[in-house]
């Protein structure tokens, strides 16, 4: 099997609060277009991503983004969602889908873009070697939080290469762009 590089990225308050009502607590387009930017870029021609979510978590239109074949998990659902170009039971199968052929040759970088359980399961695979997490510098009404992770095994970086390290600000909203790097103990 050919273990891709296992990623997870999403945007929290400074709660931890990643969504209400199905949705996001804040409407922040710059935001949104990192997150994208993030997700959809490879390396090379031909090469895609693939993008983990929970049904819940899905992006409208997720099938439709460049770069990037969607897989939705879901226990209950007996066909793949329209918005999506897999559908997997979890989050194993869905990592095995990537990293076996035929997809395994295309396949550059595995994203977890949501939601709380695929997280907490993504952080605590060997493979998870980054962590994308924008903090939103504010407090929002959060009913869905994201999950505790170990802040020594990931440690915050002081800045990677294409990612802003100054706070930026939008709709009023503070926020800073961070990418917390897996350290391997020795």
């Amino acid at each position: 099997m050919d273990h891709k590089p296992l990623r997870v990225i999403a945007a929290a308050d400074s709660n931890m609060g990643i969504g209400v009502g199905g949705n996001l607590p804040w409407v922040l387009p710059n935001e949104s277009k990192y997150f994208l930017s993030r997700i959809t870029a490879v390396s090379a021609p031909g090469k895609k991503n693939l993008v983990i979510c929970g049904r819940r978590s899905a992006i409208k239109g997720g099938s439709s983004l460049p770069n990037c074949y969607t897989v939705v998990l879901s226990r209950t659902l007996s066909s793949v969602p329209e918005n999506a170009d897999y559908l997997c039971r979890d989050l194993p199968s869905a990592l095995e889908l990537g990293s076996v052929p035929p997809l395994s040759d295309e396949i550059e970088t595995i994203w977890v873009i949501g939601g709380v359980k695929p997280f907490e399961e993504a952080l605590k695979h060997p493979n998870c070697d980054q962590l994308n997490l924008t903090n939103i510098m504010d407090k929002f009404n959060a009913e869905t939080f994201f999950p505790e992770f170990d802040r020594v095994t990931f440690k915050l970086l002081d800045e990677y290469p294409g990612v802003p390290s100054e706070i930026q600000e939008e709709n009023g909203i503070k926020y800073k762009f961070q990418v917390f790097k897996k350290v391997h103990k020795q």
